[in-house]
């Protein structure tokens, strides 16, 4: 392990100023005088390898010297050659942004001001980049380590160094404000560094999963260790923090606090967990002294992607929709003092295939008289049957009816109570695999009277004759007629494809008249309110013209 702080205390006496340098010299000289160890293969030469791994400034004589061998040109095979890593060729490596959520900017000492970032882009040494209020940025190192720089924070690149072809890296990074979690790759030799350098102190690293905060506003910074151990010091002293502990740091002036144990996974409540499909709510168990909680979710297969972030002081929290593939939600503890727990994690799968259908009817905001309205979409190609959704909210975190269909259409199993709802439709392969839903659609449900628009009846030739308004194209009508009103003994009850119906043989006096609605799957909507007919004489039935007969609505 190795400790190394870049800064001097400022404002400090001259006493406390050496001491500081010091210590930096004690701890860089161990480094400078290791050597990184070559295992010789068959036809290697002392001139070949000192090409490929020595400074320009050092001839491979030195080489030759310092591993006493005899004669450069029999090298055996499997044995070992000394390079002192003062001597290792050394080239700048950028660091290359992996993954970027929300608004984040990179800056130049050199340039000055900020820009935004572009996914894949390459940073070099002395550039900084600054995150907003909600968004991360996922860095890859040369030799393959990740950092993530949460939201609301500033990292410096002070060093991006590979020592030739060794596989060794000296990695070192300023934290000025905010968070990082970070997953280093083990070290492959002696020279190998991975440093934070934060304001009150310094975490060194050769392989590990560690988070490190730069404090501030009041808190204390802090190095929380998930797997491994990390090296914490300042010029007043240092801490080994191992797999679940926490230091905190609150000035240079004073050494790294004493460990403490980072508090405990909450436990996730497998009934509220239903992550398929997003959005979705998580509920977990609380922790005794947790102040408020971090709910993650990042890619499963590489963790240090961060798809979303929110923290909380309930226990449970809504999980919006997300990009496809195999996530996985981390929910963590925060202590009072802001240092972050050990995770509680779930893998789960959000499925892009098969796509989701293209909704038909009822088209969004469309108000139905019906408790069982009829849903239709498109047809997928490949997919062997799809599935209904309808609730109260957009993000259907409470859902009041799911149902299956292998057509294209359907009708709620059971009657909705009228209101607000919204409907979305998915698909679902041979296999039984259901793909993402498709857009939310909206829906207004209505148990008011259904308004036929009776028109004045017509009496023509002996027949009375009686219209309404047409229905949707396919659906068909029942049409009952009483002289009581009760429909008891209705005097005529007639299905009728189109929206008329005519009378053979008419009567005097007052008929009542109600219709109903027939989709074409046969679902039969309420009768409309009931609508009263006078007829004033038997003999009006006979007259030329077809007079118009008086009707009243009740």
């Amino acid at each position: 392990m190795t400790v190394s702080s870049t800064r001097l205390l400022h404002p400090c006496s001259l006493p406390a100023r050496l001491l500081m340098v010091a210590a930096l010299l004690f701890s860089a000289f161990p480094l400078l005088a290791q050597d990184w160890t070559y295992r010789v293969r068959p036809g290697d030469t002392l001139w070949d390898l000192g090409s490929r791994y020595l400074k320009p400034s050092v001839p491979w004589q030195h080489l030759q010297s310092h591993n006493r061998v005899s004669d450069p040109y029999r090298l055996p095979p499997g044995s070992q050659l000394r390079f002192p890593v003062a001597w290792l060729a050394v080239q700048p490596v950028p660091a290359r942004v992996l993954a970027l959520r929300g608004p984040v900017q990179v800056g130049d000492a050199a340039r000055g001001g900020l820009r935004d970032v572009i996914e894949g882009e390459l940073l070099t040494i002395g550039q900084h980049l600054v995150t907003g209020a909600d968004a991360s940025v996922t860095l890859v190192f040369a030799d393959d380590s990740r950092l993530q720089l949460r939201e609301n924070s500033r990292l410096r690149l002070d060093q991006l160094s590979r020592y030739g072809h060794t596989g060794m890296v000296d990695t070192r990074v300023r934290l000025q404000q905010g968070r990082t979690s970070n997953r280093v790759t083990p070290a492959t030799g002696p020279a190998s560094r991975y440093i934070i350098d934060a304001p009150t102190a310094t975490s060194s690293v050769r392989g590990t999963v560690f988070r490190v905060s730069a404090g501030g506003d009041g808190r204390s910074a802090a190095t929380e260790v998930l797997q491994g151990k990390v090296q914490v010091g300042n010029p007043r002293g240092q801490r080994l923090v191992t797999r679940g502990q926490a230091t905190r740091s609150t000035s240079q002036d004073t050494r790294p606090g004493a460990l403490e144990p980072l508090l405990p996974a909450p436990r996730l409540d497998p009934a509220q967990l239903r992550l398929d499909p997003l959005p979705a709510p998580v509920a977990w168990t609380a922790v005794d002294g947790a102040a408020h909680y971090r709910v993650e979710v990042v890619r499963a297969d590489q963790p240090e992607i961060l798809l979303f972030a929110q923290d909380t002081t309930a226990t449970t929290l809504t999980v919006p929709d997300l990009a496809p593939g195999t996530l996985r939600v981390l929910v963590r503890a925060v202590s009072a003092d802001d240092v972050e727990g050990l995770d509680a994690e779930q893998d789960f799968e959000v499925r892009d295939q098969p796509p989701p259908p293209l909704t038909v009817r009822p088209v969004n905001q469309e108000t139905v008289n019906s408790a069982r309205p009829h849903f239709q979409w498109s047809q997928v190609d490949g997919a062997a049957a799809s599935v209904l959704q309808i609730a109260r909210d957009a993000q259907f975190l409470d859902p009041v009816l799911e149902q299956q269909s292998t057509s294209p259409h359907a009708r709620p199993a059971a009657d909705l109570a009228p209101g607000a709802y919204f409907w979305r439709v998915a698909s679902r392969d041979g296999n039984g695999h259901r793909g993402r839903f498709g857009h939310p659609v909206g829906l207004t449900l209505t148990d008011a009277p259904v308004d036929p628009a009776l028109q004045p009846p017509q009496a023509a030739k002996g027949q009375l004759t009686l219209r309404w308004q047409a229905g949707e194209t396919g659906q068909r009508y029942r049409v009952q007629i009483d002289r009581k009103g009760d429909f008891a003994t209705p005097l005529l009850d007639r299905e009728v494809d189109q929206p008329e119906v005519s009378l053979k043989r008419p009567w005097h006096g007052t008929l009542h008249v109600r219709v109903q609605y027939i989709d074409d799957d046969g679902y039969a909507g309420p009768f409309s309110p009931a609508q009263q007919v006078a007829l004033p004489c038997r003999t009006c039935y006979g007259a030329s013209g077809g007079a118009l007969l008086l009707w009243l609505l009740l």
